[in-house]
């Protein structure tokens, strides 16, 4: 793998002068949207306007070419139709730039081999110079840590900073994932859109990503790779340095087919790189809401030192549909020691479910008594993993606040995987807190709380196998 590549790649990520060839003011072009992404993300370094046709915009000043900016120039944005980059490439060599964001697309991924051949042209010209590329066909990248929005949607900026660092080759899943991520509060250090990748693949990400102190977790959204054995490569060669976690699409023919369009490559067989991806230590996600869920539990929680789970539910409905999913995952509904046992036996009448999975219910008005059944399971060595499942109903509303010291005093000795729901203003700020103080991690239902915890004991499985 190209050292110098990789070296330039902190640049790209952390320049302090960033150029937008293709700036504008018109808000029908995307050099537009790149403009306000930068702004209103509050990048603390200089934003450089290029267009021949301005002398200012957005209240900057322009320049007609990146050669005539005096100072130098890290990171470089193109906007410009697809026939005008080879010149603009040139211009960013001698320029010496250190990193290019390739929004434009009309490159590998269209029905016609000028495409392809301009592509090739132009990872020649990079790889001369040493210089990444994100894309071409991308909606760009974000570095949060940096207030660094390199991308055509301002909203971007209003992710929470954390450890995440999702890489992908689609901009729709790279969005949607955002979104919910923003909807969960959910911690984002980067997110990279790929395109066609140019001469910054999966396997250069990942590479960059092991060594970057502000991501803790790597998701990838795949739809198919050129070369596989590259990042499988340099996956296995990090081990359970990082947890990794992959969500791969395009198993059926026709996905595998729009996979061929949207990036320029096929998808491959599925079961084969399910297969290596475990091989390399990599988590496997099955959907984007589970792709950011397990990302989330990996970066939150500690693994489990086993698959025996407890169910502690303020229902019972919850509860069983969550010991489905843990059953069907390959997790054990765990057995109680005889201390645990007595001790919900005590804190609960019989009508109750008083054996794993627990109907919480009955205690809905005595706090004490949920926190006293959550610290005997938290205490009993005979569970790895708590599932803790609460839905809100007028009767149970401090329900939550009553086992707050608790949880934030355990401090995760086994992983909590939460599932505490209730309509907006109830239980966010509470949640959200417990979050922040490491107590537990909060998903939006039950059967997603239970893939999560599954997910944590086979990347723990996974990274365990020699």
């Amino acid at each position: 793998m190209n050292s110098h590549l990789l070296q330039n790649l902190k640049s790209l990520f952390n320049p302090r002068t960033v150029a937008v060839i293709g700036a504008s003011e018109n808000p029908d072009k995307l050099g537009s949207h790149v403009m306000k992404s930068l702004k209103l993300g509050n990048f603390g370094g200089t934003i450089l306007p290029i267009n021949p046709g301005s002398e200012s915009i957005m209240g900057l000043k322009a320049a007609p070419s990146i050669l005539d900016y005096p100072s130098p120039v890290e990171l470089a944005i193109i906007v410009l139709p697809a026939k005008f980059v080879p010149g603009i490439f040139e211009e960013c060599i001698k320029k010496n730039v250190k990193g290019i964001v390739l929004i434009t697309a009309g490159f590998k991924e269209i029905d016609d081999p000028a495409g392809a051949q301009l592509q090739k042209s132009l990872a020649r010209l990079a790889n001369s110079a040493n210089i990444p590329v994100i894309g071409p066909n991308t909606f760009g990248m974000i570095n949060l840590h940096h207030h660094l929005n390199a991308s055509f949607t301002p909203e971007f900026s209003w992710l929470q900073k954390g450890g995440i660092s999702l890489i992908s080759q689609s901009g729709g899943m790279s969005h949607l994932v955002a979104f919910m991520a923003m909807r969960q509060v959910a911690g984002m250090s980067k997110i990279i859109g790929l395109g066609n990748r140019l001469n910054v693949d999966f396997a250069e990400m990942v590479a960059y990503l092991m060594d970057d102190p502000e991501t803790h977790v790597i998701a990838l959204y795949i739809e198919g790779l050129d070369d596989p054995r590259r990042l499988i490569e340099v996956a296995g060669e990090r081990r359970g340095m990082k947890p990794i976690v992959a969500y791969k699409t395009g198993r059926a023919m026709t996905g595998d087919r729009a996979s061929l369009s949207h990036t320029g490559s096929m998808a491959g067989n599925h079961d084969i790189y399910k297969g290596a991806m475990k091989q390399a230590g990599i988590a496997y996600a099955d959907s984007a809401e589970s792709l950011l869920d397990l990302a989330r539990a990996l970066a939150m929680c500690p693994l489990p030192g086993g698959n025996r789970v407890a169910i502690l539910s303020g229902q019972a409905g919850p509860g069983m549909s969550a010991c489905d999913v843990c059953e069907s995952e390959g997790m054990k509904i765990a057995t109680f020691g005889p201390t645990t046992q007595g001790i919900i036996n005590d804190l609960l009448p019989p009508l109750a479910l008083r054996t794993n999975p627990v109907d919480m219910g009955p205690a809905w008005y005595n706090s004490s008594a949920i926190a006293g059944i959550v610290k005997a399971v938290m205490e009993d060595e005979f569970v790895d993993g708590i599932l803790l499942l609460m839905m809100f109903a007028s009767a149970n509303r401090e329900a939550v606040s009553g086992i707050s010291d608790f949880l934030i005093q355990c401090q995760q000795k086994k992983p909590v995987v939460a599932c505490l729901e209730a309509p907006p203003g109830i239980w966010d700020d509470q949640v959200l807190e417990l979050e922040k103080r490491g107590a537990l991690i909060n998903v939006r239902t039950p059967e997603r709380a239970a893939r999560a915890m599954a997910g944590l004991w086979k990347y723990k499985t996974t990274i365990e196998e020699v």
